[in-house]
C-alpha cells in the first residue's frame, strides 16, 4: 500500500475525534436561557409525537409518515395499474380501461368490500388530499398534451364533415342527458343543487369523447392514414374542443352564485380564451422562434401552462381548461411541442394519471347500488350515452355520405368516453352537483361505453367484410 494511501484513515480518524471531543465537551454546557417567544420551548401537549420504544415501534411510526404513505400509495398504484393495463391489452382494450378498472378495484368498490380494514390502512381518508393534488398536477399535464396533439389544420380540412359529425354527437346526447335529468331530479340530486347545475352536468357526461384514448386506439389499430382514421380523429378533435367549451360554461354557472355572477364568469373566460388566441399565440410564436436552446423553449411553455391553469382558477372554469388552452396555442412550427410532450407525456401517462384513477376509484363505490331500481336508473344512463353518441354520430356520419361501415365505425370511435368523462365526473363530483351514487352509475357508464369501442370495431370490420367477399363470390 502506498503511503498517501495511508493519510485517508489518518486524517478521517484525527477529525473525527477531534469532533467526537467537541461534541463530548459541549453536551456539558448549560441550557440557553430563552429570552425570546419564538425561542421558547414547545409545551409537551404541542409537540409532534415521537414513538418511543424499540426498532419495530421506530419502523410502524416512519410507516405511518404521510410521505412515507404516499410514496407505498403511488408504488400499489402502479404495480396494480401496470397489471391491469397489461391485462387489458391481451384481450384487444385500451391500456386506459385496465388503468380505470385498477382504480375501482383499490377502492370501496372491491378492496374496500373484502378487506375494509386494509383498504383504510393503506388510503385513510387522511391521505386522500395528497393524492388528489398529485391527480391534478397529471391531469393538467395531461390536458395540456391533449392541446398540443390537436391538429387545427385537419380540422379545418375537413371542416364541414367534421364538425357537423361532431358537433350533433354533441347537441344530441347533450339533449338527452338534459331530459334524463329532468326525470331523475328529484330523486336523485343533492340537495342545495338547482336543476339547472345538475341538468348541464349530466348533458355533457352524455356528451363528451375521449380524443386521446379514440387516437390511441385508431393508431394501435393502423387507421392513422386511412379515410376513416382521420374522419374519427378529426371529429374527435372538435368535439373535444367544443366540449371543453361548453364544460367551462358549464363550470362558471355551477360556481356563481346567480345568473350576474354567471354571466360575469362566461364574460371573463371569453376574454381569456380570446387573449389567449390572439394575443399571446402570436407572440408566443414570435417568442419560441427567437429562442435559443430546447431547456429556455421549454420553461417559456411550463411558464403559459402555469400562468393559463392559475387565470382559469382564478375566473372559475377550472385548472384543466386553461392546461388544455396552453397546449392548444403551442406553436407548431418549432419543434417545441415534441419536446414537450416527451418531457412530459410519460411522468403524466405512467405515473400521474393511474393516481387519478385509483382517486376516483377510492370515490366510486359500486356497493351503494345496493336496490334494483338504482341498475334500471343505470340501464337507462346507458341507454341514453349510447344511443345519444353511437347512433347521433353514425346517423350523422351517414347523412354526411359516409357508408354505413364507415358511419358505424365513427360512431363507434365517439362513443369512447374513457379518460375525459372522469374529469368531467370528477369535476362535478368535487363542485357537489352528483350525489356519490349518481358518480359511481356514470363511472360504470365511461368503462362500458370505451369497453365496447374495440369490440363494435371488430364486429363491424367483420360483417361488411364479410358481406364484400360473399358479394364477389
Amino acid at each position: 500500500m502506498q503511503k498517501r494511501h495511508l493519510l485517508y484513515p489518518i486524517i478521517i480518524g484525527i477529525f473525527g475525534l477531534m469532533t467526537w471531543f467537541i461534541i463530548a465537551q459541549g453536551e456539558q454546557l448549560p441550557l440557553p436561557k430563552a429570552t425570546d417567544p419564538i425561542l421558547q420551548p414547545i409545551p409537551a401537549a404541542a409537540a409532534p409525537a415521537v414513538a418511543q420504544g424499540n426498532i419495530f415501534t421506530d419502523l410502524a411510526h416512519h410507516l405511518q409518515h404521510p410521505l412515507s404513505m404516499l410514496l407505498l400509495q403511488i408504488i400499489i398504484i402502479l404495480c396494480v395499474s401496470r397489471a391491469f393495463g397489461f391485462m387489458a391489452r391481451k384481450v384487444g382494450q385500451p391500456a386506459v380501461v385496465g388503468e380505470i378498472i385498477a382504480g375501482i378495484v383499490l377502492g370501496p368498490s372491491l378492496l374496500g368490500l373484502f378487506a375494509p380494514e386494509a383498504m383504510n390502512a393503506l388510503f385513510p381518508k387522511t391521505s386522500l388530499p395528497a393524492l388528489q393534488f398529485l391527480s391534478q398536477i397529471g391531469l393538467a399535464f395531461f390536458m395540456f398534451i391533449v392541446g398540443m396533439e390537436l391538429d387545427i389544420s385537419k380540422i379545418r380540412q375537413k371542416a364541414h364533415d367534421a364538425v357537423m359529425i361532431s358537433h350533433a354527437s354533441i347537441i344530441i346526447p347533450f339533449f338527452l342527458g338534459v331530459c334524463l335529468a329532468y326525470f331523475t331530479f328529484s330523486q336523485y340530486a343533492p340537495p342545495q343543487v338547482g336543476f339547472l347545475s345538475f341538468a348541464l352536468f349530466m348533458g355533457i357526461a352524455m356528451s363528451v369523447t375521449a380524443f386521446p384514448v379514440l387516437a390511441r386506439i385508431v393508431q394501435e389499430r393502423g387507421l392513422t392514414g386511412t379515410p376513416l382514421g382521420a374522419m374519427a380523429i378529426t371529429c374527435a378533435a372538435a368535439d373535444d374542443i367544443t366540449a371543453w367549451c361548453i364544460l367551462a360554461v358549464v363550470v362558471a354557472i355551477a360556481k356563481a352564485g346567480g345568473l350576474i355572477s354567471a354571466l360575469v364568469t362566461i364574460a371573463l373566460a371569453i376574454v381569456f380564451v380570446a387573449g389567449m388566441l390572439l394575443i399571446v399565440r402570436p407572440w408566443l410564436k414570435r417568442r419560441m422562434s427567437t429562442l435559443n436552446g430546447n431547456k429556455t423553449k421549454v420553461a417559456l411553455g411550463f411558464f403559459v401552462l402555469l400562468i393559463a391553469g392559475y387565470i382559469a382558477e382564478v375566473i372559475g372554469i377550472h385548472l384543466l381548461f386553461g392546461a388544455f388552452l396552453a397546449g392548444v396555442i403551442m406553436p407548431a412550427e418549432t419543434n417545441i411541442k415534441q419536446v414537450l410532450t416527451d418531457k412530459l407525456e410519460d411522468v403524466s401517462v405512467v405515473i400521474l394519471l393511474p393516481i387519478f384513477f385509483a382517486f376516483t376509484g377510492l370515490r366510486t363505490s359500486i356497493g351503494l347500488l345496493n336496490e334494483g331500481h338504482l341498475w334500471s336508473i343505470f340501464a337507462v344512463i346507458m341507454l341514453v350515452a349510447v344511443t345519444g353518441k353511437f347512433v347521433g354520430s353514425a346517423l350523422t356520419a351517414r347523412l354526411m355520405g359516409q357508408s354505413w361501415e364507415q358511419s358505424l365505425s365513427i360512431g363507434a370511435l365517439m362513443n369512447t368516453r374513457g379518460l375525459m368523462e372522469l374529469v368531467v365526473l370528477n369535476i362535478g363530483y368535487d363542485l357537489g352537483i352528483l350525489t356519490p351514487q349518481v358518480f359511481a352509475m356514470l363511472v360504470l357508464m365511461a368503462l362500458a361505453t370505451t369497453f365496447m369501442t374495440g369490440p363494435l370495431l371488430d364486429y363491424f370490420g367483420w360483417y361488411f367484410h364479410g358481406r364484400k367477399a360473399r358479394a364477389v363470390s
